[in-house]
């Protein structure tokens, strides 16, 4: 079934990259949550790059504050559509907002691990 009206090619990917930047933008205008996050990746992925010995060391201390992000990200994107749908208290809204809050502290759980992990395995 060919789709009609839809963007291919580069022109899809550049809207694409647009989409992207505008998630970005938009986390880090409205998100104090992901500021913060995104100032510990500041610190944290070059301090994973340099204490790593190498490339496997790196990409576990990397891949997680990276999670990181994208959990948060997600996170965010949650709460988005459950403010959009309604600001009332609603159990199941409230029970969202809680898992992808959960999520986030996995993700850092899982963060803590791998940096013990690697780094006390010296």
């Amino acid at each position: 079934m060919i789709e009609r009206g839809k963007p291919r090619g580069f022109t899809r990917l550049w809207r694409a990259f647009a989409a992207t930047g505008k998630g970005l933008a938009g986390a880090y205008r409205e998100e104090a949550a992901f500021r913060q996050e995104l100032a510990f990746a500041l610190v944290a992925l070059p301090l994973g790059l340099w204490l790593g010995h190498d490339g496997l060391e790196r990409a576990l201390l990397v891949a997680p504050v990276l999670l990181v992000l994208i959990v948060e990200l997600l996170n965010s994107a949650i709460e988005a559509v459950v403010d959009r749908v309604g600001l009332e208290r609603n159990a199941l809204a409230g029970l969202a907002k809680d898992l992808g809050s959960a999520a986030v502290f996995v993700a850092f759980v899982l963060l803590a691990a791998v940096w013990l992990l690697v780094l006390l395995d010296r």
